[in-house]
């Protein structure tokens, strides 16, 4: 196949395409005529040798090979305007405008302080809309609807770009009058009510099976490899509410270091080392494609790595 025989503008048909999955989606957002794109899905099955999407219950559903494209087309298309649009740069203090980050509790309460200092000192304009993992979807990010999202993830999608921000380990938290301070050992930790804290990923979350250990996370993973599961009495995901929940006396609370060391200087609880090893946790922030080289976007990643890296 001689590429000078393609009409590369098919690349931004399947672009669009196979992210509206709409062929009518697909023609208003190009601003064509619904029989035009209709067309342009008929050359490109013939130019892939694949129906690429079919029609379904669930409306149209892209192929195996489909998928296989998606990420490699999408990031042709970026560097592509990336290339054409003009290098404007960014100036923070004279920048008026919204980013759109979803970011767990987790990160809410650690990182989202000091950011927001920052960002007042330097770019006093700047607007954080902050969404909460259950809003967002892999294809918002992907899209550029939202700019970052940061969480703890087991796996991205290979067209998202993605930078560690910190590693962090674990502490436990528990009630200044919880008899377990003063024998803080496996034996009895083990004995103990615990309330469990976690929301990785993205999309809507789902209830836990107690009776189940898959997919509790980094903790329970720690305990079961040495042949041991907790009590958990509370699953929750949301961070500041496991903190308050320290300050019962009857309940132990194992989180990731950085939130527990919001509480030092709260007199009702006392932080102390697990009685186990657990393998330290990654904070990650992920984007799309289509925002990698864009100075208002760099900026905004290259603030939150400095930020991090004074907190950690």
């Amino acid at each position: 196949m001689n590429l000078k025989n393609i009409d590369l503008n098919l690349l931004v048909y399947l672009d669009v395409l196979l992210h509206t999955r709409s062929v009518t989606q697909a023609a208003e957002s190009m601003g064509i005529s619904q029989p035009a794109m209709s067309n342009g899905l008929r050359r490109l099955r013939g130019l892939f040798a694949d129906p690429l999407l079919i029609r379904t219950k669930d409306g149209m559903t892209p192929t195996e090979r489909a998928n296989e494209l998606q990420p490699l087309v999408r990031r042709i298309v970026a560097a592509v305007e990336m290339a054409v649009e003009p290098d404007k740069g960014f100036d923070p203090a004279s920048a008026d405008r919204v980013f759109r980050l979803s970011i767990s509790d987790y990160s809410e309460c650690t990182l989202l302080p000091p950011l927001l200092r920052a960002m007042h000192a330097i770019a006093p304009n700047i607007t954080l809309d902050i969404l909460t993992p259950s809003d967002v979807s892999y294809k918002d990010v992907e899209s550029g609807k939202v700019d970052l999202v940061i969480n703890r993830f087991d796996d991205l999608p290979q067209s998202f770009h993605h930078q560690t921000i910190w590693r962090d380990n674990f502490s436990c938290m528990v009630s200044r009058n919880n008899p377990i301070r003063d024998h803080f050992n496996l034996s009895n930790y083990l004995d103990a009510s615990h309330v469990w804290v976690s929301k990785t990923g993205m999309g809507i979350g789902v209830g836990v099976e107690p009776g189940t250990m898959q997919q509790l996370g980094w903790v329970d993973d720690a305990l079961a490899r040495l042949g041991h599961k907790r009590k958990i009495r509370v699953y929750t995901r949301h961070y500041q509410a496991a903190m308050q929940l320290a300050e019962l006396d009857d309940l132990v609370i194992t989180l990731p270091s950085k939130s527990a060391k919001l509480q030092r200087d709260n007199p009702d609880v006392i932080i102390l080392p697990p009685p186990f090893e657990i393998p330290e946790t990654e904070l990650k922030m992920a984007w799309s494609s289509l925002l990698q080289h864009n100075p208002a976007h760099q900026w905004l990643r290259g603030l939150i790595a400095e930020v991090a890296s004074e907190l950690d």
